[in-house]
């Protein structure tokens, strides 16, 4: 499986631009983000109505006779 995150040139720009110390947080912080997001999406579980929603829209009015 591909390891989430930057590629060495994205890397290399952030230190080149933000400092050494900076861009290397901020890239463990993004590969950290993208493992997780990758987690959610593996773990995800998907959602069955069994007993359909009791807010559905009224749209017709009745009107008594005044």
């Amino acid at each position: 499986m591909k390891t989430p995150g930057l590629s060495y040139n994205s890397r290399k720009a952030l230190i080149v631009n933000i400092g050494e110390n900076a861009g290397t947080e901020i890239a463990e912080l993004i590969a950290q983000m993208a493992a997780e997001i990758e987690e959610l999406r593996r773990s995800k579980v998907n959602v069955t109505r069994i007993v359909p929603s009791t807010c559905e829209p009224h749209s017709t009015f009745v009107e008594e006779p005044v």
